[in-house]
């Protein structure tokens, strides 16, 4: 019994999981500020912060998708179209409002490792976002026939957090020329906003035709 996805399956699964991670938002911007207000260590205290909370979400995710999995198909379909409905509204929010990256404009005191540490595991645990955008976007790339689906719900959250955390680790080492750069081409950003968009959309047109089937 293997937990690891399709290669076509997990090719689709990494090139929309860069796309959400290069995406700005409140993670990048946390980390972005950090760095530039407490150096690197400080940047990669709360981006280990972040990916704590994340680990909490992913094995939260899982089980209980699995659960209601193997509970009732039907019911689990009920979860992916909800969720299809969920991805659209974040496709319009992110053509109405944007999501420019945002950061502060004056330093605060530096609060330490363990304080940024904190503030990035706090940032996670607590969005309520990141709980349906999982519930959501996990569950369209497993097959509901699947025979060890918590394991693939498990493989595809841990991998989606390592690529997150590589890249974001790597805006923390060129965080100043990073931070000039998208100030000096907000329309850049802006088109982070349009792929994002579109990504949500396309997500949830597939989970709206697979459903129609």
């Amino acid at each position: 019994m293997t937990f690891v996805p399709t290669a076509g399956i997990l090719l689709l699964f990494t090139g929309a999981a860069l796309l959400l991670a290069a995406t700005p938002g409140p993670d990048m911007a946390l980390f972005l500020s950090k760095t530039l207000q407490g150096g690197r260590p400080s940047g990669f205290a709360a981006l280990a912060g972040a990916m704590s909370g994340l680990l909490v979400h992913t094995g939260a995710a899982a089980l209980g998708l699995s659960a209601l999995l193997a509970a009732s198909s039907q019911a689990y379909g009920a979860v992916k179209l909800i969720g299809a409905l969920y991805l659209l509204w974040l496709a319009f929010g992110a053509l109405r409002h944007g999501a420019a990256l945002r950061l502060e404009g004056e330093a605060s005191p530096a609060s330490g490792l363990f304080g940024a540490y904190l503030t990035g595991l706090a940032i996670n645990l607590t969005n309520p976002k990141i709980v349906l955008f999982f519930v959501t976007f996990l569950p369209q790339f497993i097959d509901a026939g699947a025979a060890n689906a918590t394991g693939e719900f498990l493989f595809l959250g841990l991998y989606f957090i390592a690529l997150g955390a590589t890249m974001n680790a790597g805006l923390i080492l060129v965080a100043s020329r990073f931070v000039a750069a998208a100030k000096a081409s907000p329309r850049a950003i802006r088109w982070f906003d349009y792929g994002f968009a579109g990504l949500m959309g396309a997500f949830a047109a597939r989970l709206l035709w697979a459903q129609a089937r």
